[in-house]
C-alpha cells in the first residue's frame, strides 16, 4: 500500500488531490496540511483517515483538536509542525503550499526519497538548483503538477531534451485578457480573481490575471528542463485547451490537450509512470469549434519581461522576483496599491537591491534562498510606506 501525504491540502490543489485521494483502498494517507480554514482540513483528515493533521498556525490548534476529537488523528500545529510532518516516511508527497513557506517542507520531504508531486511554483522559482540536487542526492523523484508543466513532461517522454528547439507555455490572459491599460489601473481583487476558465485560490487567480503566474511559470521551466531562457515561449491561448507545446529540431510540435481541470495533471503525477481513468471531461474539439492564440501584451503585463530580467540576473533574483511579488499581491488584496502597481512594486525592489545585497550571488544554501526572501519582503513594504 502506497503511503501519501498532502501538504496544503485545502487549497485549490489540495482539494483536487483529495478529490482523487477519497475512496482509495490502495493508497494509506499519512499527513495532511493545512492553514486556517481548520474545519475542512478536519473533514478531510476524517476522510481520509490520516494519521496525523497540521494547521500551520498554532493559535489554531486548539480549534482543530477539537474538530477531531475521538477521531484517531493525531493533531499538531505551527511550521515546526510542518517539518515533523514532511519528515515521516511517505512514497508520495503532493507539495502544494503557496508561497515561499512551501519551501523547507519541500526539502524535508525529498530528503524521504520520496516523489514529491510538486506544485509549489517558488520551490524551482527561489531555490531550483538546490532542489534538484537535493532530489537526486536523496534518490527522490520530482514531477510537476502545474498543468504546463505536466504537459511538457508529458511531451517528452521518450525524446532527448537535447532535440528540443523550444517549449511553449500557453496562458488564458485571465479576466483582464482584452483590457485597455487605463481600465486596469482600477481593477478590484474581486474582478481579478473572476478567472474565465480555472476555478483557483484568490492568490493563484489573481496572479493569473496579472500574468505573474506565468511569469513563475517560465522561470520554473527553465530551472526543471535545464532549456536556455531564450529556448522558452509564451501564448495567449484563451481557451485553455492546449496546455503546452514542445517544438523538436525537426520542425515539429509536440502539444498536450485536455480539459482545464488540474485533476489532469494531479493524477498524472500520482500515478506515474502508469496512466489511469480519471473523472475529467473528455475534450470535443467538434463542438469547441476553434482554438486561438495571440502574443502576450508587455505594455499591459509587464510580469513576463520582469522573469526574463530575473534569469539573465540568476542568483537569489528568484526569490527577490517571488519575494516582491507576494508582497505587492497582498497589499493589492488590502486595497493599498492598484492592480498596475504590483508589478512596479517588484520591478522597484529588484531595483533597489544591488549586488552589494547578494542579489547575484549563487544559490548556496536554502539559509541563503531564505534571507534574501525576507529582505526583498521587507524592501517592499519599505516601499509600499513610502509610496511606491
Amino acid at each position: 500500500m502506497r503511503r501519501v501525504s498532502v501538504f496544503g491540502a485545502t487549497g485549490s490543489v489540495g482539494e483536487n488531490t483529495f478529490d482523487l485521494l477519497v475512496g482509495r483502498d490502495d493508497l494509506h494517507t499519512v499527513a495532511l496540511t493545512g492553514g486556517r480554514n481548520v474545519t475542512r482540513l478536519a473533514e478531510q483528515a476524517r476522510a481520509l483517515r490520516a494519521e496525523v493533521a497540521v494547521t500551520a498556525h498554532d493559535e489554531c490548534y486548539s480549534d482543530l483538536k477539537a474538530a477531531l476529537a475521538g477521531s484517531g488523528v493525531a493533531v499538531a500545529a505551527g511550521p515546526g509542525a510542518l517539518l515533523d510532518a514532511a519528515a515521516m516516511p511517505a512514497d508520495w508527497v503532493m507539495s502544494a503550499i503557496v508561497g515561499a513557506a512551501g519551501l523547507a517542507p519541500g526539502f524535508r520531504a525529498l530528503a524521504q526519497g520520496a516523489t514529491l508531486a510538486l506544485a509549489n511554483k517558488e520551490s524551482l522559482v527561489t531555490a531550483g538548483p538546490l532542489l534538484m540536487a537535493e532530489a537526486a542526492r536523496h534518490g527522490a523523484t520530482i514531477l510537476p503538477v502545474d498543468s504546463e508543466h505536466s504537459a511538457i513532461f508529458q511531451a517528452l517522454t521518450g525524446e532527448d531534451i537535447a532535440a528540443v528547439e523550444r517549449i511553449i507555455i500557453t496562458a488564458s490572459g485571465g479576466p483582464f485578457r482584452t483590457w485597455p491599460r487605463e481600465k486596469l489601473a482600477a481593477a478590484t481583487p474581486v474582478q481579478a480573481v473572476a478567472h474565465p476558465n480555472w476555478t483557483m485560490g484568490q492568490r493563484i487567480s489573481i496572479d493569473s490575471a496579472t500574468l505573474f503566474n506565468k511569469a513563475l511559470e517560465v522561470i520554473e521551466t527553465r530551472e526543471f528542463f535545464g532549456v536556455n531562457p531564450d529556448q522558452i515561449e509564451v501564448l495567449v491561448h484563451p481557451q485553455s485547451t492546449i496546455h503546452a507545446l514542445v517544438g523538436f529540431n525537426d520542425g515539429a510540435l509536440m502539444a498536450h490537450l485536455g480539459a482545464p481541470d488540474m485533476r489532469h495533471a494531479i493524477g498524472y503525477a500520482l500515478h506515474w509512470p502508469e496512466r489511469r481513468v480519471l473523472p475529467v471531461a473528455r475534450l470535443d474539439l467538434a463542438a469547441m469549434g476553434q482554438l486561438t492564440f495571440e502574443a502576450p501584451d508587455p505594455d499591459r503585463f509587464p510580469a513576463l519581461r520582469l522573469a526574463r530580467e530575473v534569469m539573465a540576473t540568476g542568483g537569489h533574483a528568484g526569490a527577490a522576483f517571488n519575494a516582491a511579488k507576494e508582497v505587492a499581491l497582498d497589499h493589492f488584496i488590502a486595497g493599498r496599491i492598484g492592480f498596475l502597481e504590483m508589478a512596479t512594486l517588484v520591478e522597484r525592489v529588484l531595483d533597489v537591491l544591488s549586488p552589494q545585497s547578494g542579489l547575484h550571488a549563487e544559490v548556496g544554501s536554502l539559509e541563503g534562498v531564505l534571507a534574501m526572501d525576507a529582505f526583498a519582503r521587507q524592501t517592499a513594504e519599505d516601499l509600499v510606506r513610502k509610496g511606491l
